[in-house]
């Protein structure tokens, strides 16, 4: 297991930039260098100024700038919790703890199809990112419930092929992203997946049929980031594990799906 020295740090706003109804990308200042941090990794976010919300909140990193000591981070606002947090201005302050989890693996190969919907599309960056650093070629796979959802992602685009899905059609090819014909394709060396449980477990399932390496990142609800609540147990082959400390990213020939 990857052995990273936690922090605990009041990160200062530099940036809440608003992408769509429900998206918005939190650009966050530190005052000392970044620690080493990793696509898949995550970080516990306090939320302040509410009377009605007691835990942090999990967020992927989406991107890191480590010369400008700034942390992306994208949220997608679905409660009380992401709600306040949507509502931080230029120079406020954001306590964060991290980095927290176990991140992807790179692996042998070339070529690796990168399969996302929702917010799970937030590591996406960062894997690809790494992917090019280590000499392969990302391929994104994003699905939306409709162009509403979709916001500017050229930043994947200047990686990498990008295919998109919408479940009523309105961009890109109508459908899951299971239904998307790369799906198919034979020309992967492994998948990574991260999103709603059901559409991993789909695309768990057609990995494991063409007998292709394939990892997770889970969205397990993750109240403390240690280990210590228990709220993020999840089974699987070697017994329960916690997704916050063993995770949130698994070889899915390890989750008992």
């Amino acid at each position: 297991m990857l052995s990273v020295k936690k922090r605990i740090e009041d990160l200062i706003v530099l940036e809440n930039n608003r992408l769509n109804e429900e998206y918005y990308e939190l650009v966050l200042r530190s005052a000392i260098l970044l620690p080493a941090i990793y696509a898949g990794q995550f970080a516990e976010l306090r939320v302040d100024h509410t009377n009605n919300t007691f835990l942090r909140r999990p967020v992927s990193f989406y991107d890191i700038d480590y010369k400008q000591k700034r942390i992306h981070l994208l949220i997608r606002q679905v409660g009380n919790g992401t709600r306040q947090l949507g509502r931080l201005q230029k120079h406020d302050f954001l306590n964060i703890i991290y980095p927290l989890g176990r991140p992807f693996s790179i692996v042998p190969g070339k070529k690796f199809l990168l399969v996302s919907g929702g917010v799970g599309i937030a590591p996406m960056l960062l894997l690809g990112k790494s992917l090019i650093s280590a000499g392969k070629t990302p391929v994104f796979l994003f699905g939306f419930r409709s162009e509403k959802q979709y916001f500017d992602l050229s930043r994947f685009s200047s990686l990498g092929e990008l295919l998109i899905t919408t479940e009523d059609g309105s961009k890109g090819t109508k459908g899951l992203v299971i239904d998307h014909p790369v799906i198919d394709s034979e020309d992967f060396d492994g998948i990574y997946t991260c999103g709603p449980e059901m559409m991993m477990k789909a695309v768990a399932k057609v990995a494991a049929a063409k007998k292709l390496f394939c990892e997770a990142s889970l969205e397990n609800t993750m109240a403390c980031g240690f280990g210590a609540c228990l709220t993020c147990a999840q089974p699987t082959t070697s017994g329960m594990k916690m997704a916050c400390v063993d995770g949130p990213v698994f070889n899915t020939k390890d989750l008992l799906w």
